[in-house]
């Protein structure tokens, strides 16, 4: 892969020897036209986005276009008839369709009306890319500008392939003012994406506001999301501001938004068309321009299939679609992972062993980053900050130790031993004081109050008779 340097020289390069093709954009959707701004002028191509078939054609006669790139579904004048009318001036024009799963069939038969191909949503940029590259003839390998000129945050690790590509459209999709559908296991870390998309976009001054739909009961998640007014329903006592006002200027992430009813869908679908909504009790509009970030582990179009989940509303969210790879497809990451988690359990004190280190690597980790996480908490206050050794890891992962790890335990419980006796014996010649004592060991009191709650257990005698 290129270096970023290496790739902006490409495209600079580019730019000198072709003039840039202009791109006319046509959608209603503010969110996704806005992607597909944002993505193709980084590629070095220029662009004309409009929201309507009718600002197509007005554009179309006022400048040279090289690729029309239209949303099937717009109210008004469809993508079909815009591709329809277009062609009486422009014959040759090329016409690329974008379409949701379910219009496939029109879009097919658009074919015969001059539609060069279509794309469906979620769109697949690298597919966009290719399609524009090959019908404009600008651009190939190297032009495409690698996203992440933003530093991961300190919390984020990124050293599998996997990650690093997430990341790169991560840090292109940012800038953009699209909706976002965040997918992946449970534990992946949906939320920790979603944190860095709002850091890394032009809203990072505005606040993130975050709803757990799967943890607000179906009776108030309404007004979580939207406020009520003073006296709407028992027990409303006073006005109260929803989440989608407070993230006005902002960025609303919606979290497990496949646990959502349908009536609350509904709701919510107004709010992705046009960012208006009442509180409850109120015919008052309320207008928003909150950003919606959405997240499931969910498959919402097997729920859109079964009709758990309203399709419409699917595609609104699903302008982009990010997926999370589980941790156990992404190993490069696990060890790293743990070394952060690890650091900051025990102020960076204590260092995994090599059976240890085995361990984390070969296990399925199917609980993910959040498990992983839990498990280093654990080994923290069971190793006391020191070396975590296999013993200090839950039975289910101990379990995959390799051979040559039954030694190491072995010597383990042989150097826990001598350090018992030495603690005992310290305490006895010091009166069993233990500041003389953590003293004469050359450890701190802290630490050795927690060896001796250890030989307690144990049932050993630690304190003076």
């Amino acid at each position: 892969m290129k270096t970023l340097s290496a790739s902006r020289h490409a495209l600079a390069s580019c730019r000198n020897i072709v003039k840039a093709p202009r791109i006319l954009i046509v959608d209603d959707d503010a969110g996704q036209r806005s992607l597909l701004h944002s993505f193709l002028k980084s590629q070095g191509f220029e662009t004309v986005p409009v929201d309507s078939g009718a600002h197509a054609l007005k554009a179309l006669r006022a400048q040279p276009i090289s690729l029309m790139i239209s949303d099937v579904r717009m109210p008004g004048m469809s993508g079909l008839e815009t591709l329809r009318l277009a062609r009486k001036d422009h014959p040759v024009l090329p016409v690329l369709l974008v379409t949701a799963y379910a219009d496939v069939k029109e879009a097919v038969g658009a074919m015969r009306d001059g539609a060069l191909n279509y794309l469906t949503k979620p769109i697949d940029l690298d597919e966009l890319l290719t399609t524009v590259q090959q019908v404009t003839g600008f651009g190939g390998e190297g032009v495409r500008a690698i996203g992440g000129t933003h530093p991961l945050p300190e919390n984020v690790i990124a050293r599998s392939p996997q990650m690093q590509m997430l990341f790169h459209d991560t840090a292109l999709i940012a800038e953009s003012e699209t909706r976002v559908l965040i997918t992946g296991e449970s534990g992946v870390g949906k939320e920790v994406l979603a944190d860095v998309i709002h850091a890394w976009s032009t809203r990072a001054n505005g606040p993130l506001v975050k709803v757990n739909c799967a943890a607000i009961p179906e009776t108030l998640l309404e007004s979580e999301l939207f406020g009520h007014e003073k006296g709407a329903f028992t027990g409303a006592t006073k006005q109260r501001i929803g989440r989608f006002e407070l993230a006005n200027g902002g960025t609303v992430f919606l979290d497990e938004i496949g646990e959502m009813t349908p009536q609350l869908q509904a709701k919510l679908l107004r709010v992705t068309q046009d960012g208006r909504f009442q509180r409850v009790g109120s015919n008052t509009e309320i207008h928003t321009n909150a950003r919606i970030i959405a997240c499931t582990n969910r498959n919402l179009e097997e729920a859109v299939k079964s009709g758990r989940f309203r399709e419409d509303l699917f595609y609104r969210l699903n302008v982009v679609e990010l997926n999370i790879p589980p941790l156990r497809e992404r190993r490069e990451d696990i060890l790293p992972l743990a070394g952060l988690f690890i650091s900051q359990f025990t102020q960076g004190r204590a260092r995994f062993s090599a059976a240890v280190a085995d361990c984390l690597a070969q296990y399925a980790w199917p609980g993910n980053v959040r498990e992983l996480r839990n498990v280093m908490e654990r080994a923290a206050l069971v190793c006391r900050g020191e070396m975590v050794l296999p013993e200090h890891l839950p039975g289910r992962l101990a379990a995959t130790a390799p051979p040559s790890a039954a030694g190491e335990i072995a010597d383990s419980g042989k150097l826990e031993e001598v350090e018992r006796q030495m603690i005992l014996r310290g305490l006895r010649e010091h009166s069993f004081n233990r500041t003389e004592t953590a003293k004469a060991l050359g450890i701190s009191r802290r630490t050795l109050v927690y060896k001796i709650q250890r030989l307690r257990e144990l049932g050993l005698t630690v304190d003076a008779e």
